[in-house]
């Protein structure tokens, strides 16, 4: 540490998260001079060229790119206990980047987000629905909520619940070719595989301790919930989805669920954070959808 000034660091994340002097001295006040001048010594003296210069643009070599990884998640964690010393004497308040799924984001997480709203009105909140995941560094994201099994060594990843995962057909479907009546006569139905799925073609399918694990096939696959509720609706298969989900389109008839108690094994509910040290809003938020996510 005593080799490496902080406030250079500070000047040097500045400019990489712009990959402008010009435009960091814009967003800092701070004049273009002192911002490469201290940027030069910090490459003197750390012996690593950190950004490749042209006359028309700037960039992060790999060393100033895996530099800046590190010092950004540093300016997080201080500029974070330094708002949980602030926020320790008020109400948590300030503005709240969360990422999560799509249609998991529209049918469960939005209501919750409602309610989460009227009781913490000084917390705005940014909504990212998106199914990839999200770089904390570069999208400025203070919570993740993903589906599955989340793991990555440098985030800090809690289960808040699971998803529940029933059958479900068309009326249509189940007229033409039979309704199933034990998860084994799978294998001789059309299915909607989700290609998302780490075995689309294997369903372990559940039902309190018993489990069995079987091979399904079908002429429909996609990536998308609602697109998987879609050919269901039309007649295409069998559908695996969320009650949430296919709530609507039980009540209007359009699909039914099917073989009982059966299901496939409930999808983990996680949410990732770069830190345990983390604003109050932050906390709050995580809590909250914790009291509300157990079960679903």
């Amino acid at each position: 540490m005593a080799s490496v000034d902080l406030e250079d660091m500070v000047f040097f994340v500045e400019v990489a998260r712009v990959l402008s002097f010009t435009g960091a001295s814009n967003a800092t006040g701070i004049p273009i001079a002192t911002l490469s001048r201290r940027v030069a010594l910090l490459e003197k003296r750390v012996g690593v060229r950190l950004f490749e210069r042209t006359t028309r643009r700037l960039a992060l070599t790999e060393a100033g790119r895996h530099y800046f990884d590190r010092c950004e998640r540093i300016m997080q964690d201080a500029s974070a206990a330094l708002e949980v010393l602030r926020e320790s004497a008020r109400r948590p308040s300030g503005h709240l980047n969360v990422s999560m799924p799509v249609e998991f984001g529209l049918t469960q997480i939005a209501p919750i987000i409602d309610e989460f709203a009227r009781h913490y009105p000084e917390i705005s909140i940014n909504a990212d629905l998106t199914p990839r995941q999200s770089d904390f560094a570069y999208e400025n994201v203070d919570v993740v909520i993903r589906l599955g099994e989340l793991r990555h060594p440098s985030l800090v990843v809690r289960q808040l619940g699971h998803a529940a995962r029933l059958f479900y057909a068309s009326p249509a479907y189940l007229a033409r070719c039979g309704e199933p009546s034990h998860p084994k006569e799978l294998g001789r139905h059309e299915c909607i595989l989700q290609s998302y799925m780490e075995r689309p073609g294997t369903w372990r399918v559940v039902s309190g301790k018993r489990s069995v694990d079987v091979d399904v096939q079908g002429r429909f696959s996609t990536n998308n919930v609602s697109m998987t509720l879609k050919f269901a609706e039309q007649g295409h298969g069998i559908a695996v989805l969320s009650p949430a989900i296919a709530r609507a389109s039980c009540d209007s008839g359009a699909v039914r669920q099917i073989l009982g108690n059966w299901s496939l094994t409930p999808m983990p509910v996680h949410v990732a954070m770069t830190s345990r040290l983390v604003p109050a809003r932050v906390r709050v938020f995580v809590e909250f959808l914790a009291s509300r996510l157990v079960t679903m």
